[in-house]
């Protein structure tokens, strides 16, 4: 009943905006040009990129809504995406004409809602379309992926390879090495002195007697 009500309504609106233009009371709406390059003045290029920012701020508002069909969801978001082409068309124009770059300058809000999958070319995620069937399970490979510690590749393993590795100046990092092979050559040092001093202490005997 409530589908009928609102065919009605949008036959009705069709009809009295189709006899205000008969009448010359409204002006028929100005179509946007397929091409920005077919636009060669400064002012309707900034014009017509501001109608194409309405354009995606409805269409965004839209895939938001909680009774969209699955189904039109999926074109929602399709729109939406080329909607952002266009946009970036218009913004393209605008720079050749002397104007702003407001890829540089420009908000980048409408942009940001989107979630692009890595591979996809630019093509972005907005709303409900976020968590369609297949879509989530991207995201959530894609934040594992982030989280997950990456294995060094060969040649990242050998380059932490140096001397250190071999063993070579262990004995710098704490004085435990150093000061054990101090103590052996000591006790060696002392072992020799004593046999020393009995070999001269024998010799000495061997003369007085």
């Amino acid at each position: 009943m409530a589908r009928n009500q609102e065919k009605a309504q949008s036959m009705l609106y069709r009809f009295r905006e189709a006899q205000s233009l008969e009448m010359g009371l409204r002006k028929p709406k100005e179509r946007r040009p397929h091409l920005a390059s077919m636009v060669d003045t400064l002012d309707d290029a900034e014009k017509w990129r501001r109608d194409v920012i309405r354009d995606i701020t409805r269409a965004v508002s839209k895939v938001h809504d909680l009774s969209l069909p699955e189904a039109q969801i999926r074109d929602v978001n399709d729109e939406i995406n080329k909607f952002l082409r266009a946009k970036a068309h218009w913004e393209d124009r605008i720079v050749e004409l002397g104007g702003p770059d407001y890829k540089k300058i420009g908000p980048k809000m409408l942009d940001h809602q989107g979630r692009e999958v890595p591979g996809n070319r630019g093509y972005k995620y907005f709303g409900r379309a976020k968590d369609l069937p297949g879509v989530r399970e991207l995201f959530e490979e894609q934040e594992q992926a982030i989280y997950r510690p990456q294995k060094a590749t060969k040649a990242e393993l050998l380059r932490r390879i140096d001397a250190a590795y071999f063993g070579y100046g262990d004995e710098n990092d704490d004085g435990e090495l150093l000061d054990y092979e101090r103590k052996v050559t000591e006790k060696r040092i002392e072992r020799l002195r004593s046999a020393h001093d009995a070999t001269l202490d024998a010799s000495d005997a061997d003369s007085e007697g």
